[in-house]
């Protein structure tokens, strides 16, 4: 069974900064990507960052470049975000999302994340 488990989420001042950690486990595959999403309060979810496993392709969206930075942990299956310079409308809960068997971020973000963890807050408040 392919679980996601999200963590390193929380409050944080303005101008802050937080790294989230997605660990993956279940499957065997060294060919996956796996994606950063957010949820604000009354909002639809919006993609934030995608890493392939090959780590050859990246994505950000528009208010993720520049202040956040996804990394994995060398094929250990475990994705970070980095996101610094955190701003109010940072605040969402933040889930990471997989699929198995392909190495393109657009393929993934296109058709949709199969596997969904439970999500962490960020919370960004003075």
């Amino acid at each position: 069974e392919v679980q996601l488990v999200e963590s390193g989420g929380g409050l944080v001042r303005p101008g802050g900064s937080l790294r989230l950690s997605c660990v993956a486990s279940g499957f065997a595959s060294n060919n996956y990507v796996i994606g950063w999403f957010r949820q604000a309060p009354a909002k639809e979810r919006e993609a934030v960052s995608c890493i392939s496993s090959t780590d050859d392709h990246r994505y950000y969206s528009d208010f993720a470049k520049g202040r956040f930075s996804i990394s994995d942990d060398n094929g250990k299956k475990t994705v970070y975000l980095q996101m610094n310079t955190l701003e109010p409308e940072d605040t969402a809960v933040y889930s990471c999302g997989a699929v198995i068997g392909t190495t393109s971020c657009n393929m993934a973000l296109y058709y949709g994340m199969k596997y969904w963890g439970k999500g962490t807050l960020v919370s960004v408040s003075s």
